[in-house]
């Protein structure tokens, strides 16, 4: 490719195709948040919104399930459904989700997007979406009749701190370093531990100061160096514009803001491989930016911008592509040939007529099955001596059920930000509340009667609907049971859009009021954003289920639920605040408590919530017992193991979502540490009067608070108290375990950052292409569990690696990179591509990645045709593309064989380029043969074809 090629492929939208090289236009940005939802597929402007493809429940009712199997279940048919609507199933195939912004402040516009408030449950729910898209195991590994390759790629996004609409394309999310590492970057890391995704989307804002986008910290130092990252950045669209047009950043030292060519410059040498290039965007991108920023020589924090930081970027955006498979054939990639055969040989479009095909029957189930075990039954008082919940509906007597609230029975079902749009067979697969509720009910009763009222009434979403209706009013109170269903929608908070208040929109907490004074057996269920103020109805409710959105299935769900075929076995996945008062500013991202904040999430909150972290009732009761810890006593780099009995209690048979949580009682105040912290949680089904054991584990290592001293983590030694508990407030047994020793001394990750002989005078960080002959270094990284960096970081930070270190490399092919004096010293021998693996050893811990060196590449890059018109003069140049910065050796001789045009003529100009010039004098096209040869490569050669018009 010429250095321009390169560039355009590091657009999203799209990247075009390059057909003399066999690569199609490929579009980055696809959705798939709840759902395969959007899809780039015209050459430019935002993702497209897909029509009738199925949508599962909200990532927050998806966090409430405390589900990992459930999560992962829903996810493989999610990637399935990916590969049936893909371009030619094998294009388009990264996906932007899902996202793991953690739910630290219900006013978030993008709530329902965050599956908690905590990122031990965040990463273990969301690490089982990354395996599920992807096709891995539920471990995290591609299983063998993958054949290599990804079912999808999954992006996690969004990197880092990006809580706030308010300001989240230009604001700056300030905090101190315990608080990123400990809590908005540590999702990030357990997720790329365990699930590996393909992918990271850096978000718009900044981070203390620094753009997210060009964040050597955040790309660089964690992402990649310290929880061992390897796939490819994207930014969010249009971050890398942001940091001129909304930040006007100007990096220490440099003179001025950065224009629309340092923006790329900063970004790509930060490791933004992507370019989400369209959204809230300028005529600007990668595209047809890098080339002059090359050219202008852009000093950024880590080299003097160059092609090998095009080159590194480039290799990872294609080793993606060419993990899906996109450039072999059918036979050989299992995910296509299972697509085509799902689809019966037909080509899925995006269209009103398509007949919902990719809504199968499986996979409306599986949004069914979801919705269902997403409601959180947060309270089941009696009345007339009788649990509510679930409802009795008779056999053959008479019975009267209302089920009142706009929601309900809306005009068009709302499943959430990030949603497909339902038409015509997808519109029919859609399934309201009160249709779900009335179907279940008239299955058990065919006599009975249910009846929807409006409740309230004012408009067709929640900030409209101001008037509670008096109609309902008056006629509610006949009815045996009352569902009431209210909730928030995409009026209420959105993306670019938070909340100001936790309040029900419009009247609806004074229709659910009067609604209970005129029929106390009313049950309230709502489906909202986040959590909300219940304050003026929660003590005269005697039923509240609670979800977030519940995708297209959610009538059968909630009717499962009331009516008792389902046990409810949601549990809250964040603090159920109890009013906008005990909320701090939603741009102030501290976690801890201080004088003026009570401190945010279960782990620093010091008041009181309506309900607590991880609460949720059933129809049935479980006693927790016999808390065994493993040994007592566990080394700081070890593993922290228990174990535990549930037994079921009820008439019925349930889930059980058994918690264990940490604490460090040991602490001085002054250390500032949480009250607790969720160290491992399991999920299990028992039968009635059956008990059945549950496993605990976690590395001692999620102990960890950070050193700011030292920017390591450090698990305090002591005595920590272990709490099996089934809501953060409901502590049914404690136990203690000891830890002692210190991390550090464990490898955990190997990175490189590969050089030639002359690069660091030269101001160059990194490189794909080598020339050959030249000692190739690789810059080893190598973190410690301690989450210290040792070796080459970046330029000027370098340290020594630990004593005791090995580094030891291994090359594929010897005849292109040698390995010389004990697998020490690498060298680029001969012409060709090979891959460089390192292998890190430490205390008999051996951690291992690989690299690509390109040695003396020789590539023709013009294009294969060239036009010139009769009778009058013209010029065609012949462009050649080898190292980035070749040696005499390595200069291609340029020559055509076969016979141009009359009047045309040849000329190599000696610089890798040759011309082809004059006056034609008749009109023909005739096809030549270009060669390009040095003293080093292959020769290079390419079929231009000549026409004379």
């Amino acid at each position: 490719m010429s250095l321009g090629e390169k560039a355009q492929q590091m657009n999203s939208s799209q990247a075009p195709a390059l057909p003399r090289l066999g690569i199609a236009a490929w579009g980055w940005w696809n959705e798939s948040n709840h759902g395969v939802n959007a899809s780039t597929i015209t050459p430019t402007g935002n993702a497209t919104t897909l029509t009738n493809t199925t949508s599962y429940p909200s990532d927050l009712s998806m966090g409430s399930t405390w589900d990992p199997e459930l999560v992962y279940r829903e996810a493989s048919l999610i990637g399935d459904e990916a590969r049936d609507t893909a371009p030619d199933n094998r294009l388009n195939l990264d996906f932007y989700a899902p996202t793991v912004n953690l739910a630290r402040d219900p006013r978030w516009g993008r709530n329902d997007e965050a599956w908690s408030e905590d990122p031990t449950l965040t990463a273990r729910l969301a690490g089982q979406y990354v395996n599920g898209l992807q096709g891995q195991t539920t471990d995290g590994t591609l299983p063998d009749s993958a054949h290599g390759y990804y079912k999808a790629i999954a992006t996690l996004k969004h990197y880092a701190a990006n809580n706030s609409e308010v300001n989240r394309r230009n604001g700056s999310s300030d905090m101190d370093q315990r608080t990123l590492r400990e809590y908005y970057t540590k999702q990030f890391a357990d997720i790329v531990k365990s699930a590996h995704p393909g992918s990271i989307m850096s978000s718009y804002n900044e981070v203390n100061g620094v753009p997210a986008a060009a964040s050597v910290q955040l790309m660089s130092d964690l992402a990649r160096d310290t929880y061992g990252f390897d796939g490819y950045f994207t930014s969010d669209c249009d971050a890398v514009y942001e940091i001129q047009a909304g930040h006007h950043w100007q990096p220490p030292g440099a003179s001025a803001p950065l224009d629309q060519y340092s923006r790329s410059a900063w970004a790509i040498a930060a490791g933004e491989d992507l370019d989400c290039n369209w959204g809230y965007h300028d005529q600007y991108s990668y595209g047809n930016t890098v080339p002059t920023a090359i050219a202008q020589k852009i000093k950024t924090e880590t080299d003097t911008f160059n092609v090998g930081d095009v080159d590194t970027s480039l290799t990872r955006l294609f080793t993606a592509r060419i993990e899906t498979g996109e450039f072999d054939k059918e036979n050989q990639v299992p995910w296509v040939r299972a697509a085509r055969k799902r689809l019966g040989g037909a080509t899925w479009t995006t269209s009103p007529d398509n007949n919902a095909v990719t809504e199968t029957p499986e996979r409306l189930a599986q949004a069914q099955q979801s919705a269902e075990q997403a409601l959180v039954l947060l309270k089941n008082d009696k009345v007339a001596g009788t649990s509510l919940l679930p409802l009795s509906v008779p056999k053959k007597k008479a019975f009267k059920l209302a089920v009142v609230g706009y929601f309900a029975h809306p005009a068009q079902l709302f499943t959430g930000g990030y949603s497909s749009r339902q038409v015509n067979a997808g519109a029919a697969n859609n399934v309201d509340a009160y249709t779900g509720i009335k179907e279940a009910v008239e299955a058990r009763n065919p006599n009975a009667q249910v009846d929807f009222l409006p409740g309230v009434t004012g408009g067709t979403n929640a900030s409209r609907l101001t008037t509670v209706d008096p109609d309902t009013l008056a006629k509610v109170g006949g009815y045996d049971a009352v569902v009431v269903v209210a909730g928030t929608d995409g009026s209420t908070a959105s993306e670019d859009h938070d909340r100001t208040t936790t309040a029900l929109p419009g009247a609806q907490a004074a229709m659910i009021s009067q609604v209970e004074a005129a029929n106390p057996r009313t049950v309230v269920y709502l489906q909202t954003v986040g959590s909300v103020d219940v304050r003026s109805f929660e003590q005269t409710s005697p039923a509240l289920l609670w979800s977030s959105y519940l995708g297209q299935r959610q009538g059968p769900a909630i009717a499962d639920v009331l009516l008792g075929t389902t046990n409810p076995s949601g549990h809250l996945p964040f603090t159920w605040y109890t009013d906008d008062s005990q909320l701090p500013a939603i741009t102030d991202y501290a976690i801890r408590p201080s004088q003026s904040a009570p401190g945010r999430t279960y782990m620093y909150y010091t008041g009181k919530p309506s309900f607590a972290f991880g609460h949720g009732l059933g129809y049935s009761s479980f006693r927790f017992s016999d808390l065994k810890v493993a040994g007592g006593s566990v080394d700081a780099s070890g593993t922290v193991t228990a174990t535990a009995k549930v037994t079921n209690t009820g008439d019925v048979a349930g889930a059980a979502t058994p918690q264990l949580y940490v604490t460090t009682p040991f602490a001085s105040a002054a250390a500032e540490r949480p009250a607790k912290r969720l160290l491992a949680f399991d999920r299990v089904v028992v039968k009635p009067g059956k008990t059945v054991k549950v496993h605990f584990s976690a590395p001692a290592s999620q102990l960890a608070f950070l050193d700011e001293d030292n920017e390591t983590m450090k698990v305090d030694q002591g005595t920590y108290g272990l709490q099996l508990a089934g809501a953060v407030d409901d502590v049914r047994q404690r136990a203690s375990v000891r830890v002692t020793g210190r991390l550090g001394k464990v490898p955990t990750t190997v990175s490189v950052r590969p050089v030639q002989s002359g690069d660091v005078a030269a101001d160059v960080a990194q490189r794909v292409a080598f020339d050959a002959g030249a000692l190739i270094d690789p810059q080893v990284t190598l973190a410690t569990d301690d989450e210290a960096l040792h070796g080459y970081i970046s330029k000027g930070r370098s340290t020594p690696l630990p004593a005791g270190t090995k580094i030891r490399y291994h090359s594929n092919r010897r005849d292109v990179v040698a390995v010389a004096q004990g697998g020490t010293v690498l060298r680029a021998v001969g012409s060709g591509v090979a891959t460089v693996t390192v292998d890190a050893k430490l205390h008999g811990t051996t951690v291992s990645t690989t690299f690509v060196v390109n040695v003396a590449p020789l590539q023709i890059t013009s294009a294969p045709t060239a036009a010139f018109t009769a009778g009058t003069a013209g010029t065609f140049t012949i462009a050649t593309a080898t190292t980035q910065s070749p040696t005499a050796q390595e200069v291609p001789s340029l020559s055509v064989k076969g016979k141009l045009p009359a009047g045309l003529a040849f000329v190599d100009n000696g610089d890798g380029t040759g011309t082809i010039s004059g006056t034609p004098t008749a009109a023909g096209t005739i096809v030549v043969r270009v060669r390009a040869t040095n003293e080093v490569s292959p020769q290079a050669t390419h079929d231009l074809t000549v026409t004379v018009g």
